[in-house]
């Protein structure tokens, strides 16, 4: 792992952008004493320093945790193959005019799981082996990623899921495994989620400690108490 930037913001914060082969990422810290890691997965096309993402990881690094956002492959800075442009220009198309969408949506997300897993649990690796951080690990954003993370990666101890984001039917069936503590948040008017979906995926986690947290709204529309709230939720699971 290469840092490249530091910074330290007004909030007392530690935003230091990091590479590891070609992955980038940001590393949120605060102070020097070990710190339990929380992993943000943000949802497909958002970059490492999308503001809402930012802000999220910013507050979570204030409560007490150290924070890692990674570029998955084809999204932020990193380039997007020619398949990927391709199956993109014919979802929209396809959107465009009301035809079904499941098929596209699979291509793009399924490969997109089989290549970010891998890319965190390296990441994971290297952030465990620097000073500042302790673990035990959380894992917070996209669901299909989580899912599979959450699956094959014994260090994730507790996980919180956004509803927003297309899941797989391979990642609706592994939920069925996860066993951590998880928090599922929920936009009740998201114009691009099937609620229903959202709610039997929920149901189909095999966890015994799941709660659903649903808030009026669309997609973007998650309230910022929850930020508050999901640092709550790992404070109870991995302080």
């Amino acid at each position: 792992m290469q840092f490249t930037s530091e910074q330290r913001l007004d909030d007392g914060v530690l935003e230091r952008e990091f590479t590891l082969g070609e992955i980038p990422g940001i590393l949120w810290t605060r102070g020097s004493a070990p710190a339990p890691l929380i992993l943000i997965g943000h949802n497909g096309g958002l970059h490492k320093r999308e503001p809402r993402l930012a802000a999220r990881a910013r507050h979570s690094a204030a409560y007490g945790y150290a924070v890692a956002a990674i570029d998955h492959p084809g999204h932020g800075d990193r380039p997007r193959s020619a398949v990927d442009e391709q199956t993109r220009a014919d979802l929209r198309r396809a959107m465009q005019a009301g035809e079904p969408v499941d098929e596209l949506l699979d291509a793009l997300v399924v490969p997109l799981v089989e290549k970010a897993v891998p890319e965190w649990q390296t990441t994971l690796d290297v952030l465990l082996s620097l000073p500042e951080i302790s673990g035990p690990v959380g894992y917070s954003g996209m669901a299909a990623i989580g899912i599979r993370l959450a699956v094959v990666e014994p260090r994730i101890a507790a996980a919180g899921f956004f509803a927003g984001g297309f899941v797989p039917r391979a990642q609706r069936e592994e939920a069925r495994q996860i066993t951590i503590p998880l928090q599922f948040l929920l936009q009740w008017d998201d114009e691009g989620n099937d609620r229903q979906l959202a709610l039997d995926l929920f149901d189909a986690f095999g966890t015994k400690e799941k709660t659903l947290h649903a808030n009026m709204g669309g997609h973007a529309g998650t309230p910022w108490f929850e930020v508050e709230d999901g640092d709550r939720f790992f404070g109870r699971h991995l302080k």
